[in-house]
């Protein structure tokens, strides 16, 4: 039965439907990272690791990739919907890439239900597949997000 099928109590957190675990692995294809307008929140801290490992000072990162948007900071999209720090080759900043994508896709509203997993599955080729994630796992990642 894969994670998609399981069932429980989706209203008792101390019992999640995905209480036995959840399968992801990225598989960088971009899928959550192109073709859509949308937001990728990004701190201060983020945005200096972001800028150190592109080789920039923070203010050059700023000017180049960030917006402000409802009092907050998000990554910049290319005109195609794309998010700036895409490339052809990837994720320009994946290894210090901000908090919402590292959480992706274990986010509350792929996790309400196994019929919003399938969600992210049908949108990402790497959910439900690789290294299975315990449910504290996946309860930490909700909490960094």
């Amino acid at each position: 039965m894969s994670s998609v099928e399981k069932t429980k109590d989706t209203n008792n957190p101390a019992s999640p439907w995905y209480s036995e675990g959840l399968r992801f692995a990225c598989r960088r294809c971009g899928g959550c990272c192109r073709g859509e307008p949308g937001f990728v929140w990004i701190t201060p801290a983020e945005i200096e690791a972001a800028a150190s490992f592109l080789g920039m000072q923070p203010a050059q990162f700023r000017r180049e990739y960030i917006r402000k948007a409802f009092g907050r900071l998000s990554l910049t999209e290319v005109p195609n919907g794309d998010c700036v720090v895409w490339s052809p080759e990837g994720c320009k900043i994946y290894p210090v890439r901000p908090s919402q994508c590292r959480t992706f896709p274990f986010w509350s509203e792929y996790l309400r239900s196994p019929a919003a997993w399938q969600a992210a599955h049908d949108r990402c080729p790497g959910v439900g597949t690789g290294k299975l994630h315990s449910v504290e796992e996946i309860r930490e990642k909700m909490k960094n997000r």
